[in-house]
């Protein structure tokens, strides 16, 4: 039988992901799905809370901050509509007061200086090679924030600029930990905005860029997100009604290509059984103070403790214990 379709199976990694690694995910909103699903099965996570970031340029640069626990310039600080938001930030970061606005700015960083440092692993998504910078002094911005368009100019960042930029951030993470294993992705989200050929130039740039630093840094790998959405799986029927987003199962089924490619055995084996333990947890029962179910119940939780040796569990064991007191003792519900 012939086959209808060109699947797309990722190498394996070299340094995969195991079970004890702390990963930092930081990017544009594709960077988002991979940490949440990072997040929801257990692994310990800084995923993406400087918030969405398309250009390499700005990526770098937040980056930068969280490596040295540095701060934007006062003059990345602007306000429009009554806000006081941050040129180098997603508008996420945003207040009324432009104190509280520094103070929020300054402990995310110093948050991500935590994890950064005591962290192994970094997926970095790239989303466009187009950037704005500030007609005022020519300084890229991570977001326009709504501001008129004649504020800024337009531009299309070299395959030398990122790589350059690239190779800056990569030398001062080394100084830090030595161990850093990175990740590179491309954004398999079209940027309509830039027109169809435009964006197809831009994707372009990225995907060279992720093939020319992957080439010259040992511990850099790139994983082709990009291509299996638009290549593998290349139906709209994958994508939202906005036709640029992935649907939820195409998101699943990329994350699928990950865990094969970037996980240890340890870690595919926990997936699998964390898989059936949430489906436990979410099991609905018709008579929930039979005895059937507080069995049912109970060898749930004996299983959740024998994990916790492995990853920590403490919050789902907490509950469910709590779950099963109640059943037992209606008495000691909370009113």
């Amino acid at each position: 039988m012939k086959e209808f379709r060109t699947e797309l199976i990722p190498s394996v990694s070299a340094s995969p992901i195991g079970l004890r690694d702390k990963v930092f995910t930081i990017g544009s909103c594709f960077a988002d799905e991979i940490g949440n699903h990072l997040v929801e099965n257990k692994f310990k996570v800084w995923n993406n809370q400087f918030g969405t970031i398309y250009n390499p340029s700005s990526i770098h640069q937040s980056l930068l901050f969280a490596l040295e626990n540095t701060f934007p310039s006062p003059e990345s600080y602007l306000q429009n509509d009554g806000l006081h938001l941050n040129y180098g930030l997603h508008s996420s970061y945003s207040s009324t007061n432009r104190q509280e606005l520094e103070d929020k700015i300054k402990d995310s960083i110093a948050e991500a200086n935590e994890f950064l440092a005591n962290s192994n692993r970094i997926i970095i998504t790239y989303g466009t090679a187009f950037v704005y910078r500030l007609k005022s002094n020519n300084a890229i911005v991570a977001n326009c924030h709504k501001i008129p368009s004649l504020n800024f100019t337009k531009s299309l960042l070299t395959e030398k600029e990122i790589v350059e930029s690239f190779q800056e951030l990569y030398s001062k993470l080394k100084l830090v930990n030595s161990k850093y294993k990175i990740v590179l992705t491309v954004s398999p989200v079209r940027h309509l905005k830039d027109t169809l050929e435009l964006n197809s130039l831009s994707k372009s740039i990225l995907r060279v860029v992720c093939h020319s630093i992957a080439n010259q840094f040992s511990d850099v790998e790139y994983f082709p997100a990009y291509e299996i959405l638009l290549d593998d799986l290349r139906d709209y029927r994958f994508y939202k009604t906005d036709r640029l987003h992935p649907t939820e199962e195409a998101v699943e089924y990329i994350w699928e290509r990950f865990v094969t490619s970037y996980f240890d055995e340890p870690s595919k084996k926990f997936l699998n059984e964390w898989k059936e333990i949430e489906k436990d947890l979410r099991h609905r029962p018709f008579h929930p103070k039979s005895e059937n179910h507080q069995k049912f119940l109970n060898a749930v939780l004996g299983r959740l403790e024998i994990m916790n040796n492995t990853i920590d569990l403490s919050n789902e064991i907490q509950t469910l214990k709590s779950k099963i007191s109640e059943i037992q003792n209606p008495s000691s519900r909370i009113q």
